[in-house]
């Protein structure tokens, strides 16, 4: 039995090990590719000190060798079963149950032939090495790491000189995007919008009364402007003037790198509104929490066919949809854990534009998930959004610079 455990446990350890030496999104992560293909090298010398211990006995101390690679294979076992309890394998799961207690056995069943322990002090010293290397990998990797490396990019809105179209009927507001990224880690955009709101605020010649403060807010609690609360401006709910995404879903930002555009945002010549607020939002997940295939263009809310049933039960939720691959960041949550997608939602309406991403396993999809656990999945993927606005203009401010 000790010789198929340690196979095994050299054969996945390996797998895991070379997949994270290759592919994991993390330097830490590259370490513990380094680390589980030691201890699977580790395994197959203590197959082969097994077999010499029990069978050849030609090297004098093959039987301490045996007893130190059982225990490190134990120890590294009990950390990837620990590593994979919340994982969706239950093959995975039920493998390393047994390749541990296997594992203990093995280290039992060779502590037990062994009349003396030649240099106790070694092998008391190899085996708390492998135990300080384990769970100092381990705790690195899931309790420090995650905490660090935190901040989000933020995005910038300046809105430059207006300029008068050749018809002189209409003029267009140029307003400079910037998304900068001052983190240590990058960024992929699931999506990103921009929209401007019309807004007539007309301005009482007294003070308002405190019922009418109240009643504004109340009215205001839906939308997504800022309520407002003034003693002499009358606002009234914003109108949109334009709504487009400016950076396409799927594409990313590196760390400490900066992404602009412009855009333009066209008005009448002789516009009713008093004042124009600007919107700018983005959805982004760090690239090193998830790996993101290319994400394409799924299907619009109101079309039916792979539609989630949430979005097809609300009222007013247009939207287009986009869908891209999830991959985790590390081979054993690769390997152990389902399929996972993001949907992207990029939202319209009459009252402004929002983007929205929710990453789900297959099946799940039509599922709302408490609010704890669609916490711990923004948590676990890096999922943060950035805002910025209302910035707001003056229309008699924007026409006084027209530019004929």
């Amino acid at each position: 039995m000790i010789l198929p455990v340690l196979l095994l446990t050299a054969f996945y350890l390996g797998l895991f090990g070379f997949e994270d030496l290759n592919e994991a999104l993390t330097f830490v992560g590259r370490i513990t590719g380094a680390g589980l293909i030691i201890a699977s090298a580790a395994a197959l010398l203590g197959s082969a000190a097994v077999v010499d211990h029990w069978v050849w006995k030609i090297f004098p101390y093959s039987g301490m060798v045996a007893l130190i690679c059982t225990v490190a294979a134990l120890l590294t076992n009990a950390v990837v079963l620990f590593e994979i309890l919340n994982s969706d394998s239950l093959f995975y799961k039920t493998l390393f149950v047994l390749l541990t207690v296997g594992s203990a056995w093995a280290v039992y069943a060779v502590w037990r032939t062994l009349a003396k322990i030649p240099a106790p002090k070694r092998v008391a010293t190899a085996v708390i090495a492998s135990s300080v290397f384990a769970i100092a990998n381990f705790s690195y990797q899931n309790l420090y790491q995650p905490s660090q490396h935190g901040g989000r990019p933020a995005i910038k809105l300046t809105v430059g000189q207006p300029e008068l179209k050749m018809d002189g009927k209409s003029f267009a507001v140029p307003v400079d995007i910037t998304l900068e990224n001052h983190s240590d880690v990058g960024f992929y955009i699931m999506g990103a919008e921009f929209h401007a709101m019309g807004q007539r605020v007309p301005v009482s010649t007294h003070d308002r009364l405190q019922q009418q403060w109240r009643d504004d807010a109340e009215r205001w609690a839906g939308y997504q402007e800022r309520s407002p609360l003034s003693r002499r401006e009358v606002h009234q709910p914003g109108e949109l003037l334009a709504a487009q995404p400016w950076m396409a879903p799927g594409g990313y930002i590196e760390a400490s790198d900066s992404v602009a555009m412009r855009t333009l945002v066209q008005l009448p010549i002789d516009t009713p509104y008093d004042q124009v607020a600007f919107y700018a939002t983005a959805s982004l997940a760090r690239k090193d929490r998830l790996g993101l295939d290319s994400v394409t263009f799924d299907s619009f809310s109101w079309s039916g066919g792979k539609v989630p049933k949430w979005v097809k039960e609300q009222k007013n939720f247009d939207s287009l949809i986009y869908i891209g691959r999830v991959h985790q960041n590390n081979s054993i949550d690769e390997r152990t854990m389902d399929p996972r997608s993001v949907s992207i939602y990029w939202k319209f309406g009459t009252q402004g534009a929002e983007v929205s991403a929710s990453i789900t396993k297959k099946g799940d999809e039509n599922r709302i998930p408490p609010e704890a656990e669609a916490r711990a999945v923004s948590n676990r993927y890096g999922l943060v959004d950035a805002t910025t606005g209302p910035i707001q203009r003056s229309l008699w401010d924007i026409k006084s610079k027209i530019r004929q």
